[in-house]
């Protein structure tokens, strides 16, 4: 049994710094990383290309050695209790790295094998129906569909049954169906008391899974918070309106809003700050100037406004 621990993934002033070759400087991608991920969460961590996202990902799976700093998984040290600590967690890659002559069912057993799980604990065939694979149980890896082969990964990552569950990336390059498939069945396992560490670039799969999202630029994380927390963070509201009697030549001025703009389409788009000014001081603007509104539309903040908000090279010139 795991020691008792309200955090699944826990890293303290965490750095990695990969020394360059000759004549090239060092790169430090994880900087003072300090993570607290708590057991049951689905937790998101976004982050551009380079970010440090795979190197933290490789640290906790033993695959690259941190420079300094401490990481556990469930209590577990993964340097003094390393054994322990790979036994609590599965890792999900991005990439497709099946063998092709190998059957599902061979593929969950020869991973459980690698854990020394014994044969009277497996339940291969119990997780390929959790995946929905019972039915190419017995078919060659190479004849499963794409999103057939990402379930399989995931069977395989839990085999010797991990409290918790790294997704690098999971729905990089399926489509649309698919992709609310996983989505689904990342739920079930959240529900079945996995806790979930998911990476993505999709920033309406994190918003639509993800309880808690950590923002991750440059090695360091510049954002840690609830997803509904992270929303509201941003001070920044949008509202589109439809009006008729409007003189598209006249300047539309409202007292308090960051900018009025007019879109193609024959909207005005409305950009305010709801801390300086609030939705019905705009209408009752616009009331004044007698300017009839036929339709509203209200654009909330969503992720993708944080995200970019976070990642500009301004936000990194301090501690945040």
């Amino acid at each position: 049994m795991p020691p008792i621990s309200e955090y699944a993934i826990q890293t303290n002033l965490l750095n990695k710094v990969y020394k360059g070759n000759k004549g090239q400087s060092s790169k430090h991608a994880l900087k003072d990383f300090t993570i607290n991920i708590r057991s049951g969460q689905i937790y998101g961590l976004l982050g551009p290309n380079g970010a440090g996202k795979s190197t933290f990902i490789n640290i906790l799976a033993n695959l690259v050695l941190k420079t300094s700093g401490t990481a556990k998984i469930l209590g577990y040290d993964i340097e003094k209790q390393k054994r322990d600590a790979r036994s609590a967690i599965g890792i999900v890659p991005q990439e497709l790295n099946l063998d092709p002559f190998f059957k599902p069912i061979e593929v969950l057993e020869t991973q459980a094998g690698l854990y020394g799980v014994p044969k009277k604990e497996r339940d291969s065939m119990g997780l390929l129906r959790t995946l929905r694979l019972e039915n190419q149980a017995y078919a060659y890896s190479r004849t499963l569909s794409g999103g057939m082969r990402r379930r399989l990964l995931i069977a395989k990552a839990m085999t010797h049954k991990p409290l918790v569950l790294v997704l690098d990336e999971p729905t990089a390059g399926v489509d649309i169906e698919l992709r609310y498939e996983l989505w689904d069945l990342i739920r079930e396992l959240n529900n079945m008391g996995t806790t979930i560490l998911l990476t993505t670039h999709y920033l309406e799969e994190a918003q639509s899974l993800c309880d808690h999202i950590g923002i991750i630029n440059k090695g360091v994380l510049v954002a840690d918070a609830p997803t509904q927390d992270l929303l509201k963070s941003l001070d920044k509201k949008q509202i589109l309106i439809k009006v008729t009697n409007f003189d598209k030549q006249k300047e539309l001025i409202i007292n308090g809003v960051s900018s009025i703009e007019l879109s193609q389409d024959g909207y005005i788009v409305i950009s305010y700050q709801p801390s300086k000014i609030n939705f019905f001081d705009i209408l009752k603007e616009l009331e004044s100037q007698k300017i009839t509104i036929i339709d509203i539309i209200s654009k909330e903040t969503d992720l993708e406004d944080i995200f970019l908000e976070f990642v500009r090279e301004k936000k990194n010139k301090g501690q945040i």
